[in-house]
């Protein structure tokens, strides 16, 4: 089965088609074109989950002594999948020798037969053209983690509950399966417990616990005062982080 991306840029929208992935292409140019930088939906870190689409951009940033003329279409390629777009990114001017060169892409799960197979680090391939002539090859020119969502809950309990009495904390964690659509339990994940005092302005943590075999979480703590506890799942590179709803408990 194809699977099937749109990215958008300010032309319009691009289709992309998966293709098998081939064989390294070697890096090359010609002249002092340089690309220094590739930044891919602000962080480095694309989650998909799986009822809605996610559109996210994809930056190249170059620098040629005679300034950036264009970009061809970035290629995506993850494992053992790969993406190849039609038409060209929008570039904007930093300085006369630097620009950034844009464009959106836009996933959705229900449509474009994700694998959660294709989870984890993906690569970005940039052809940059400068003023000159001079122009810039680069495989691999950048790498962010292609993660499926994940989903967190947080319930502290009883409530209220009198100081220095024991207080149960438990949860669940979950995550996307792209091949069914759903949420389904991520076991043996490490997720911290945190706190947050009432007139407080940071969370402090208070323990880590690990997800059982059905995604879910439970520890226990001694009522202090009153507050607000939450889970925070870091995320790794092939699912990404999620901080739970905080629930906030009154300490009689």
């Amino acid at each position: 089965m194809r699977t099937r991306v749109l990215v958008a840029a300010a032309t319009g929208a691009l289709a992309l088609t998966a293709l098998a992935v081939p064989a390294a292409q070697a890096d090359g140019g010609s002249g002092d074109t340089r690309i220094t930088k590739v930044v891919v939906d602000g962080d480095n870190k694309v989650s998909i989950g799986t009822g809605s689409a996610k559109t996210f951009s994809v930056s190249v940033t170059a620098t040629d002594d005679s300034g950036i003329l264009g970009a061809d279409s970035f290629d995506l390629k993850g494992p053992g999948y790969g993406y190849e777009s039609t038409g060209k990114p929008t570039c904007k001017k930093v300085s006369a020798t630097t620009s950034t060169c844009t464009a959106s892409v836009k996933i959705d799960p229900r449509t474009d037969y994700l694998a959660n197979a294709m989870a984890g680090t993906w690569y970005v391939d940039a052809w940059i053209d400068a003023k000159d002539g001079d122009f810039v090859w680069k495989s691999k020119a950048g790498s962010f983690k292609f993660q499926r969502g994940s989903a967190l809950t947080t319930n502290a309990s009883p409530e209220p509950v009198k100081k220095g009495k024991t207080l149960t904390v438990t949860g669940k964690l979950s995550r996307a399966n792209w091949e069914t659509l759903k949420y389904g339990a991520y076991s043996g994940q490490s997720v911290q417990l945190q706190y947050l005092k009432k007139g407080a302005k940071a969370y402090t943590v208070l323990k880590t616990v690990k997800s059982n075999s059905a995604g879910n979480l439970s520890t226990t703590v001694k009522a202090g005062a009153d507050g607000y506890y939450r889970y925070v799942f870091a995320g790794n590179s092939a699912s990404g982080a999620i901080t739970s709803v905080s629930d906030f408990v009154d300490v009689k």
